[in-house]
């Protein structure tokens, strides 16, 4: 979006003028959907409910919108993230199924700790799969994108340092970093699978 026809819009959402909001609506609707759809892969039928509660929470907090802090799409994205969050949280208290120890488990504590690589068709376990999604919404954005990137779709360390515009190096290290942060958030969302300080497999 051209930064005029943003900042216009985002004037109007301070304004509360109905136009800024279908403005905001038609430009970034599509948007919202598509990456909501990417992080509920298997939930389908979820998807329009977030998107729908995504722009409602839109409504209700667009006059305190502060371009300073980010732009239109940060900000709505970051709201539609906030509540795909929330859904994986919902999921994980009431399926008691997402917390047991299991082979597929054990492979992907071994893959956090770096002592193997992520096993092919790990994350084709429903319950592993969004236990995965749910650790990863807990991280930055960056590493939230940097995993997802290269373990979920596939993308090599060299295309993302040619996208990011650095070396494959500088990429390998803040995998690494990504990783441990991971770890450590998976840790709080199901410590029976993991050992926050490393260490392997028990």
């Amino acid at each position: 979006m051209e930064e005029h026809h943003e900042k216009a819009i985002a004037a109007g959402l301070r304004e509360g003028r109905r136009d800024a909001w279908h403005a905001l609506y038609d430009a970034y609707a599509e948007r919202v959907w598509r990456s909501v759809a990417r992080w509920m892969s298997g939930h389908e039928a979820d998807v329009a409910d977030i998107v729908q509660e995504t722009f409602l929470a839109a409504a209700r907090s667009a006059h305190t919108y502060d371009p300073a802090r980010g732009s239109l799409w940060s900000w709505l994205g970051g709201i539609a993230r906030n509540h795909v969050a929330l859904f994986f949280r919902r999921r994980c208290r009431q399926d008691p199924l997402l917390h047991r120890t299991n082979h597929r488990a054990v492979q992907i504590r071994r893959w956090v700790d770096g002592q193997d690589a992520l096993p092919e068709g790990a994350l084709v376990s429903a319950e592993l799969c969004l236990l995965v999604r749910q650790t990863l919404t807990q991280l930055s954005r960056d590493h939230e994108l940097l995993l997802s990137a290269k373990y979920m779709d596939g993308v090599s360390v060299e295309q993302i340092a040619a996208a990011r515009a650095c070396s494959t190096t500088a990429v390998r290290s803040k995998l690494a970093r990504a990783r441990k942060a991971f770890r450590r958030a998976l840790a709080t969302t199901a410590p029976d699978l993991i050992d926050p300080r490393g260490g392997g497999t028990p």
